[in-house]
């Protein structure tokens, strides 16, 4: 007997192996990308038990190849030779037309390549969600907050006339 799929999982969509939440809150996400990740067998299992930290990390694009920063990927407790350095740099794989778009917006001032989530697709290759993205200034985090309240207030009070 076969089990029912949701639509997430249909659509590829999974519970991520890492999350960086700080991300959505510390910038303004201006484009997605979707980038395919190099990785060494024991960083593969490990991040198939979700060992990953995806806080503090960044993109950087050289020599026309991009390279995920900062990520730090567990050690894999069953690897053999101690299984691979947890902070190295990984290879993200784009395509050209990507990579070219990519580095005409990280030219001018204040664009950075973040990572949002890093996951697994429906084929069971290992991905980043990459965004360029703007800082945000701490002004813009109290508005952004202030927004946010207002609306789940509003929804609040809609949600008690409706039930009538």
């Amino acid at each position: 007997m076969m089990a029912r799929m949701s639509k997430k999982e249909k659509k590829g969509f999974s519970n991520p192996a890492a999350a960086n939440k700080k991300a959505y809150r510390d910038f303004t996400l201006v484009e997605k990308f979707e980038a395919g990740l190099e990785l060494r067998g024991s960083e593969v299992k490990s991040l198939r038990s979700s060992a990953a930290d995806l806080s503090g990390s960044y993109a950087r694009l050289e020599k026309g190849e991009c390279w995920l920063v900062g990520a730090k990927v567990a050690p894999y407790a069953m690897a053999r030779d101690g299984g691979h350095d947890p902070t190295r740099k990984r290879k993200l794989l784009l395509h050209k037309a990507e990579l070219h778009r990519i580095s005409t917006k990280l030219e001018q001032r204040g664009f950075t390549l973040v990572p949002l989530r890093l996951y697994f697709n429906s084929r069971g290759l290992a991905k980043v969600e990459l965004a360029l993205a703007q800082g945000k200034r701490q002004y813009d985090k109290r508005k952004t907050i202030t927004e946010r309240s207002q609306k789940r207030d509003l929804a609040r009070d809609m949600k008690k006339y409706s039930r009538r």
